[in-house]
């Protein structure tokens, strides 16, 4: 009865697609690994100039939804739009108009942090003197100017993940990916990072960002979706979701303005679950 009325909750969260343009849609989309349906019929719109949050449990079809929608794996079934143009592997005009910072970084490192922004700024079309310009600014920006020669497999996780996303906007991206950006950056940094990120959304650039923490997406992004077990379970802006869930919750005092945690708990059916019994060495 009550994972029920949560799969009922959670029917009512799926917003009306938007009108305004859109800078990422998908259709349907749809991936599967065998008997494995990691994500079955997502329909989804991202808007032009949206900060957008995607959400889900660990195992729930986030990463595999981004790698499709970056051209890193091929859907099983349905369609991606990015900029209102069909997307796919071989679309190689619009993966320049795209960044990237995937789950697992994928840096070159055996190159120095100045030698990686600059392969990647040629391999993005970018001239010679504009690649050296935009490097040199964003390893200041990062606070990487001062590393050298150092080789960037000798780099902490931190600086890595600085580089990824430096790598990622060399190149003014139009639409930008981003897999948990802020995991081991420090909380300086971090600041500094997000600042970035904002003043891209205010000159009109569109963000995917997916993360497990759900504070900086509910300072960060104007819209969220969830996905659970691979299917797109709410979507719309969090005052949409806030006023869903809260008129779905029994006992729910009027005006109560919920986080994001409580709302993502509810969506997924995870609302008002007792703890699990304790293990015996810490109880």
């Amino acid at each position: 009865m009550k994972e029920q009325r949560y799969r009922s909750a959670a029917h009512s969260l799926l917003s009306l697609p938007h009108m305004a343009p859109a800078a990422i849609q998908t259709y349907s989309l749809t991936r599967t690994f065998g008997a494995l349906t990691a994500v079955e019929n997502v329909t989804l719109t991202v808007t032009q100039g949206q900060f957008f949050g995607f959400l889900g449990p660990n195992g729930a079809g986030k990463s595999t939804t981004i790698k499709m929608l970056t051209g890193l794996l091929e859907p099983t079934a349905g369609s991606i739009e990015i900029l209102g143009r069909p997307f796919g592997a071989t679309a190689l005009e619009l993966k320049r108009q795209i960044g990237v910072v995937p789950e697992g970084m994928a840096l070159l490192g055996r190159l120095s942090a100045s030698e990686y922004l600059h392969f990647v700024g040629r391999m993005y079309g970018l001239d010679r003197a504009t690649t050296a310009q935009r490097a040199e600014e964003l390893l200041d920006f990062m606070q990487l100017a001062d590393q050298g020669r150092k080789l960037v497999t000798d780099f902490s996780h931190g600086m890595q993940k600085k580089l990824a996303l430096a790598a990622a906007v060399i190149h003014g991206p139009k639409v930008l990916f981003l897999d948990e950006p802020f995991e081991g950056v420090d909380a300086i940094a971090a600041g500094m990072l997000k600042a970035m990120l904002q003043g891209m959304i205010q000159r009109g650039a569109t963000i995917f960002l997916t993360t497990h923490v759900l504070e900086i997406v509910e300072r960060l992004c104007s819209h969220v979706a969830i996905i659970h077990k691979g299917q797109l379970v709410a979507n719309g802006s969090l005052d949409e979701l806030r006023a869903g869930v809260a008129s779905s919750l029994s006992g729910a005092e009027s005006g109560q303005r919920l986080t994001l945690e409580e709302i993502f708990l509810s969506i997924v059916g995870a609302g008002g679950v007792e703890p699990g019994p304790e293990l015996s060495w810490l109880a």
